[in-house]
């Protein structure tokens, strides 16, 4: 029913929804004019005051960031050394040595070799720990080591690294390091089924897929599997140029939702596809992440590939860089993600928290159906649910945190120096195992469960009461059967602990291109893809039901 209000009611009610909006504008633009007013005053008069020298410019960094931090964990602020990061990212291109840099405790480790450029070439290895550059000693060096490891084409760098225990020297030749897109692809044995990695979305993501995939075909390929395992994301666009290969133009891939109506925007396909027929399964994992989830939730709303393995990680949050003075940057989280049926990607709601301040994820109650073009049901909750689960693909806590500790990797770097010229990389055995459980009993490689990190944190507490005395004993007995149900639970993940160790080893022997090759013949997600691919009814049956 229509309901006509007399001009004298509408004209007062406008007039007060201007005046409302007016009057919130003019309070948010006090409110932030107040604050910013009371920072400029307390940097300026601590930097003035403080009793030793400060260094404004660091003091600002850590205030800007640590500000930001209180949002989301992918608003940041840009130094001008950051930015050239970012555009490292974005572009995969840069000039330097062509490996993965850590910066862990003060210290400077390679944790990647890429094959073919400037580290390789100058026998550089991972697990190597660099500790000086030219005339700059790394202990002494607060900044970011990396930046030293980069400059003009054919600059040559003297390092000092320490191996094993062994200080070796070597120089370096800078070159343009390009790290492509989709790093592998292969037609398996089958000779039917054609397999591309596409490892992060680049500028060139989309010309690189696109060119495996008329190779494949041209090789005999009828079917497609495209590997995400492990990809973060990257640029919005080229997943929306990835999907144009195998769907329509102009068919709705990923909206985007903003409380700012600038920010609200839908993607759609731009050209005629390469192949609209051909069977395509998608692989995820929990590390598949933003564009790779957009690609993946949006042939599946699709109904136009079938998505193969674990959730995934559940990043729907877009940035943006904006720009700021002095060649500094700050990327904002401007809006969510949706994909075609509407599911949002995003998994944890970083606008509440617990009692702990950590963002909350939604529980599988709270899960709402949708339905894809052919009428199929799929569920929001954050990330993209697979339509075939495969175990594997899903790492326990346990297994994650001896990869966040480095637990695997440096054990890996003793377990390569055993047998560095071997012609073929060994298997990860039984006794090796054994060896690794003993390795992980050092100190430093403390295993930081969300149950030890709340253990420890009660210890401190109890410390600050002065009470920590009369809880020693049971505080010791807690952590003691804490231990022993960790190794309980590195042992129950055997198969998936050896499975990481094996897989780093070889990288460690045949880069990642040797371990991409090992997938081919080993990784059961890759083989029940094919499984799948290799029955039409089976595929179907997914795609229709």
């Amino acid at each position: 029913m229509k309901i006509n209000l007399p001009k004298k009611v509408v004209i007062p009610a406008l007039a007060s929804a201007f005046l409302w909006v007016a009057v919130s504008f003019k309070n948010d633009f006090f409110e932030i004019a107040k604050q910013i007013e009371i920072f400029t005053n307390t940097f300026k008069t601590v930097n003035q005051n403080y009793v030793d020298e400060t260094n404004p410019g660091e003091l600002m960094d850590v205030a800007l960031k640590s500000m930001l931090k209180e949002l989301d964990p992918y608003t940041v602020f840009f130094s001008e050394q950051d930015v050239l990061k970012f555009k490292i990212n974005s572009t995969g291109e840069y000039t330097g040595i062509g490996a993965m840099v850590q910066r862990k405790e003060g210290r400077v480790f390679l944790k990647e070799i890429f094959k073919g450029f400037p580290a390789d070439k100058a026998g550089l290895k991972a697990g190597d720990e660099i500790v000086q550059i030219g005339d700059v000693r790394l202990a002494d060096y607060k900044d970011d080591a990396s930046q030293l490891l980069r400059g003009s084409k054919n600059t040559t760098i003297a390092l000092q690294f320490l191996r094993q225990g062994q200080t070796k020297n070597t120089t370096i030749v800078l070159d343009e390091v390009e790290l492509k897109a989709v790093p592998y692809s292969t037609l398996l044995n089958d000779k039917t089924t054609g397999y591309i990695v596409l490892s992060k979305f680049t500028e060139t993501a989309s010309k690189e897929t696109k060119a495996a995939l008329l190779e494949l075909k041209g090789q005999g390929a009828t079917k497609i599997i495209l590997d995400l395992r492990g990809n973060p994301g990257g640029l919005l666009h080229e997943a929306v140029n990835i999907c144009n290969l195998f769907v329509p133009k102009g068919e709705v891939i990923v909206t985007t939702k903003s409380k700012n109506a600038k920010h609200n925007n839908t993607y759609a396909t731009r050209n005629e596809p390469l192949d609209l027929e051909i069977p395509l399964a998608i692989i995820v994992n929990g590390k598949s992440a933003s564009a790779s989830e957009i690609v993946s939730g949006a042939l599946q709303d699709l109904d136009r590939a079938v998505i193969i393995g674990s959730r995934s990680f559940g990043k729907g949050l877009v940035q943006r860089p904006l720009n700021l003075p002095y060649g500094t940057q700050v990327k904002v989280t401007i809006s969510r993600y949706y994909t075609p049926s509407g599911r949002c990607i995003q998994a944890l709601d970083y606008s509440k928290k617990d009692e702990n301040g950590k963002a909350i994820k939604k529980t599988q109650e709270e899960f709402n159906a949708f339905k894809t073009k052919a009428g199929r049901t799929v569920y929001d909750g954050g990330g993209i649910s697979p339509d075939i689960a495969v175990a594997e693909t899903k790492t326990s806590s346990i297994t994650d945190a001896l990869t966040g500790n480095d637990a695997i990797f440096d054990f890996v770097t003793q377990l390569y120096y055993k047998n560095p010229d071997a012609s073929k990389y060994p298997t990860v055995s039984d006794a090796d195992f054994n060896t690794f459980k003993s390795f992980i009993k050092q100190d430093r490689y403390k295993l930081d469960t969300e149950t030890e990190i709340a253990l420890e944190n009660v210890l401190e507490k109890a410390k600050k009461e002065q009470i920590e005395s009369s809880i020693t004993a049971q505080y010791e007995q807690l952590k003691q059967a804490l231990k022993k149900s960790e190794e309980t639970e590195v042992e129950k993940y055997k198969n998936e602990i050896k499975r990481l160790l094996q897989e780093e080893l070889i990288i460690r022997y045949a880069y990642k291109e040797g371990l991409y090759t090992y997938f081919t013949q080993n990784a059961g997600e890759i083989q029940k893809a094919q499984e799948i691919l290799n029955s039409v009814t089976e595929y179907n049956k997914i795609l229709k039901k």
